[in-house]
């Protein structure tokens, strides 16, 4: 019997073959993708602002660091804001001992008059401020929604943004988590 010899890879070895290329191509797209992620991630960190409160009390973001920071931009026409308020309540409530601010912004179109009203009416235990010209909606992002939270760490780290009412449970468990020793 005469054998040929072929150079033709056999069929096991076709796959052992496609195997390596496949894992050649795939690693190194793995790589892109993962240095892309990492890069397209970025840490936003908070505005440097200062609020001005309804009582007149200065409030500068900066300094508030070390503490977790609530933002809220809201308005007093906005159902979806009044109805944060008791969660907001609860929040400062439970998390302020441990060094939890939260500012409330009133935006621009609010009338100063219904947003003066409020802390009264809802017996509201932070700090409440206008937004008269827009500036501070303008520095978190351009804020024209409400409500609009922004949850910033001790770091000065906006670490949650959320247009439209917050769940107080994963609130609240973002909060626990901040206030975990380390």
């Amino acid at each position: 019997m005469i054998h040929t010899y072929s150079r033709q890879p056999t069929p096991i070895k076709k796959a052992k073959m496609t195997k390596k290329m496949l894992l050649l191509l795939l690693i190194p797209g793995l790589l892109i993708i993962g240095v892309w992620f990492w890069q397209t991630q970025s840490v936003t960190p908070a505005p440097h602002v200062t609020f001005t409160s309804i009582t007149g009390k200065r409030i500068e973001l900066a300094k508030l660091q070390g503490n977790p920071v609530i933002v809220t931009f809201w308005a007093t026409d906005c159902p979806g804001c009044i109805r944060e308020i008791p969660h907001l309540i609860e929040l400062y409530n439970q998390f302020h001992p441990l060094g939890l601010e939260i500012i409330a912004v009133a935006m621009y179109y609010d009338p100063p008059n219904h947003v003066v009203e409020m802390p009264k009416a809802k017996q509201l235990p932070y700090d409440l401020a206008l937004d008269l010209k827009a500036e501070h909606a303008y520095a978190f992002g351009q804020v024209q929604l409400t409500p609009t939270t922004f949850l910033i760490s001790s770091a000065g780290i906006i670490i949650k943004q959320k247009t439209g009412e917050f769940d107080i449970t994963n609130m609240k468990h973002q909060l626990e988590k901040l206030f975990k020793p380390k």
